[in-house]
């Protein structure tokens, strides 16, 4: 059984500080303002959702990604979708995702990755810019992901074949534009902000996982692959 779910998470995790010409946004203990949170993001059939609504009742752990081509944030999405959902539940959390595509590449994106969670995407980049997400690279190391299996090149080569084979031929959103990881909520509280410096700066799953109080989980394991 899950552990029970901690009280109000009041963290911020950042690398070094960040530049006074990046960009500015809310931090963690900071509400949301009512702005950001009317603004849209759109599901898979195009609709328009008022981005706090997708908090408003209970805390969610939001991820925003760089661009659906991105081979990095689909081995990540690949990942967040082994979660089991009875996980989330006993927590009472959501977990979202949320891309800069359009929303015609939200369907294509979650039969890839297995991804059956919750995900929208803000195809202005909106949200991403009132949030103080990056836009550019980052020198900073960031280590090495768990969540990452392709090495630079391997991945890259299937990202671009991604690209041409497509039924759409386009990259999926703005390459140069970071992503980060929130847990909002209920209403317009932010309990944790992590904006990613740059393509590799993504939290480990489980590290966020903890601090909502979901239980551990085994991104290593694989299934067995019968042959008939």
């Amino acid at each position: 059984m899950a552990e029970p779910a901690p009280g109000p998470v009041t963290q911020q995790v950042s690398g070094r500080a960040v530049p006074a010409a990046a960009p500015s946004g809310p931090e963690r203990g900071q509400p949301l303002s009512a702005a950001v949170a009317e603004l849209p993001v759109l599901d898979a059939s195009g609709r328009r959702v008022p981005f706090g609504a997708l908090f408003r009742e209970r805390r969610a752990v939001v991820v925003f990604v760089r661009h659906f081509l991105c081979y990095i944030c689909k081995e990540y999405v690949e990942d967040l979708a082994k979660i089991p959902k009875s996980f989330l539940q006993e927590a009472d959390i959501t977990l979202i995702v949320i891309g800069q595509s359009s929303y015609h590449h939200i369907e294509p994106f979650c039969k890839l990755t297995g991804y059956s969670h919750e995900i929208y995407v803000d195809p202005e980049r909106e949200i991403y810019k009132r949030l103080g997400m990056k836009r550019g690279e980052g020198i900073a190391s960031s280590g090495k992901s768990p969540h990452i299996k392709s090495n630079i090149l391997s991945g890259s080569i299937r990202s671009l074949c991604r690209a041409v084979t497509g039924p759409l031929f386009d990259f999926q959103g703005d390459p140069a534009q970071q992503g980060g990881t929130l847990i909002l909520g209920p209403g317009n509280n932010i309990h944790f902000i992590h904006r990613d410096r740059n393509r590799m700066d993504h939290k480990p799953i489980n590290s966020v996982l903890q601090l909502v109080g979901v239980q551990h989980v085994d991104f290593t394991s694989r299934p067995s692959i019968i042959h008939v």
